[in-house]
């Protein structure tokens, strides 16, 4: 039911979207997607405003909803202002994240996972219960956030390097979602001192000899992660939607978009948390 109810809320956005804004067309849509799936560069879809961007990113999604699986949850991007700078946008975008995107840690894949695979340290949060959906504040947020999962996100920003890819692309082409290898939950208190972790918590990422290869800290996200999780709350109220119970939430970038390397292994920790949690992968 409710894999069927995103696909209706997404299908009446693209529609209400579509009455004052050039979608692009199913063949457009189509041919991304068979770019995509062979990890081919691909051409940027027909948009020009993120009317246009929102409607090609809904019928994306509706297609590679039966590849991928059920969705599970939604990505923040841009939501760092360096990566902001470098799309050339003004703000946050969302995407969905599916299923079969979602791989354990310690997991291993080719370093040519996509046509244009880049890695960054990323944090998933992990929805309570729907109370989240009327959250305004990083207080009233947490209380909705069972807990925190280390992230490695591995997106694919599929256009080739002659296209313009900015925000508005980015939008479109549903921020670039591809894969992303995510550790065990870490639960989270519902206190001031966990809100002040989160944002201050430092975020490194190494590689096997532990070389630090960046770092930034949990504020990098629109001051907090919580404030990652209160921007996609109200973005996607604009198309009928709801975060649901175990909704994953990825809040953005802690580290630059860095494409991986054969024999390569990540390893992502979160300084400040118990046990110092972390996630790796590896490349080949």
């Amino acid at each position: 039911m409710r894999a069927c109810s995103i696909a209706l809320a997404l299908h009446t956005c693209l529609m209400a979207s579509a009455a004052q804004a050039a979608c692009p067309d199913a063949a457009a849509i189509s041919g991304f997607v068979a770019d995509w799936e062979g990890k081919r560069p691909a051409k940027a879809l027909p948009v020009t405003n993120p009317e246009d961007a929102a409607c090609a990113r809904g019928k994306l999604v509706a297609e590679l909803q039966g590849k991928l699986g059920k969705v599970v949850g939604y990505k923040a991007g841009l939501t760092a202002k360096a990566v902001q700078e470098r799309f050339n946008a003004d703000g946050p975008v969302s995407g969905v994240l599916f299923e079969k995107m979602i791989l354990n840690d310690g997991a291993k894949l080719p370093a040519a996972y996509g046509a244009r695979p880049v890695w960054e340290a990323d944090m998933l949060l992990v929805v309570k219960d729907e109370g989240i959906n009327t959250a305004r504040t990083p207080e009233e947020a947490l209380r909705h956030i069972s807990g925190m999962r280390p992230f490695i996100e591995l997106p694919d920003l599929a256009l080739a390097p002659s296209e313009t890819l900015d925000g508005t692309q980015l939008l479109a082409i549903n921020v670039a979602a591809r894969f992303g290898v995510a550790g065990p939950e870490v639960p989270l208190n519902a206190d001031a001192a966990t809100v002040a972790l989160l944002a201050e918590t430092r975020i490194v990422a190494t590689d096997a000899s532990g070389t630090t290869l960046a770092e930034g800290t949990g504020a990098a996200t629109l001051g907090n992660p919580l404030n990652s999780v209160i921007w996609l709350v109200q973005d996607l109220a604009k198309s009928g939607r709801k975060l649901a119970a175990g909704d994953l939430i990825s809040v953005g970038s802690f580290s630059p978009l860095t494409p991986p390397k054969p024999g390569q292994q990540i390893t992502v920790r979160y300084e400040g948390f118990a046990g110092t949690p972390k996630v790796s992968v590896q490349f080949e």
